[in-house]
């Protein structure tokens, strides 16, 4: 994602990742990764229930499709950091317009499934009347 972050940003789209891991944990992950956005913290899960994304399936979250992620992590040269958290916990993302209008809302069955940048970016584009131009 972070190497589509020039063309989201010229699409006027602000990016932003929501954790609900505390505030020591999630200030590790930023220097752990790189990450360039900012990250919030809700340890209360506030949005997470507002989005829908509650608790997963033992069989989702560590199913085939997590187990795939974790493997195209490992041939990037990547290990997989050790969770502290709750590994039930569902994520997902949601692509809000200038508006407020949600124009995405995926959540998650595990780890491992997440939308491509690609439809993101066709959904930010669509939104913004300039599919096909970038």
């Amino acid at each position: 994602m972070q190497q589509h972050g020039q063309t989201f940003e010229s699409l006027n789209t602000k990016i932003a990742v929501v954790t609900f891991e505390a505030t020591p944990f999630a200030r590790h992950y930023v220097a752990q990764t790189g990450l360039a956005w900012p990250l919030l913290v809700d340890e209360a899960r506030e949005l997470y229930r507002a989005y829908g994304m509650l608790s997963g399936r033992i069989r989702d979250i560590w199913g085939p499709r997590t187990m795939w992620a974790y493997l195209k992590e490992l041939a990037r040269g990547k290990l997989p950091r050790a969770r502290r958290a709750d590994t039930l916990q569902l994520g997902g993302d949601v692509l809000i317009d200038p508006a407020g209008i949600v124009r995405l809302h995926h959540v998650g069955s595990g780890p491992g499934d997440r939308p491509s940048v690609s439809r993101l970016l066709s959904v930010r584009m669509a939104a913004s009347g300039t599919e096909g131009r970038a």
